[in-house]
């Protein structure tokens, strides 16, 4: 377990090049394929749990996240290619003692998202960044919305010499943050909100 904090930009294709050729360091990249789970009374939605599954370059990785103070969210994750498996495995974890009892009450995909990820990894002295730069599309019900936007992840270090960096791409590239997360985007559309 441990405590995701990162920062969501949106973007367009142009900037995401932009930023590719300008970031130093070596690149990545990840073919993304995400189902995000819930109850069928969304009881996961109510608490503001994320529940998913998302093959990696076809490695199927199962994740948890729940709210933790300020920005950041804990997060737990297990390699496994089923849902209600990985959900076990979660449970061995220190995650929420009543995720047992949620996932008792069905699991069911609700929205998705699927995406090709750049990553750069920075160490700025303070801290160690991961940049996604991500291009896709989101998924709810039968519909679907681009994706297009930029992750600022601090992968170790101090808060705060993350976001002065975030700071400093968003006054150079006019980056405008995105408040909601891809699942938040994604269900949005799920319920026709979107």
């Amino acid at each position: 377990m441990g405590i995701e904090f990162e920062l969501k930009y949106r973007a367009t294709s142009r900037l995401l090049e932009q930023l590719r050729q300008d970031l130093p360091g070596e690149e990545k990249s990840y073919q993304m394929q995400t189902t995000y789970y819930d109850t069928p009374t969304g009881q996961f939605s109510i608490r503001h749990y994320t529940l998913r599954r998302r093959l990696e370059n076809g490695i199927s990785v199962c994740t948890l996240k729940t709210p933790a103070a300020g920005q950041g969210r804990w997060e737990w994750e297990v390699e496994n290619d089923r849902i209600e498996e990985a959900v076990k495995e979660l449970c061995k974890l220190d995650t929420p003692r009543e995720l047992r009892s949620l996932a008792d009450q069905g699991l069911v995909p609700i929205c998705g998202a699927k995406f090709k990820r750049i990553t750069k990894t920075l160490d700025l002295g303070g801290c160690v960044i991961e940049i996604a730069l991500d291009t896709g599309i989101l998924t709810g019900g039968d519909r679907q919305i681009p994706l297009c936007e930029v992750e600022v992840e601090l992968k170790q270090g101090e808060e705060r010499s993350c976001v002065a960096f975030a700071q400093n791409l968003v006054r150079k590239y006019g980056l405008e943050p995105e408040e909601r997360s891809k699942f938040r985007r994604a269900l949005a559309l799920y319920r026709g909100e979107e």
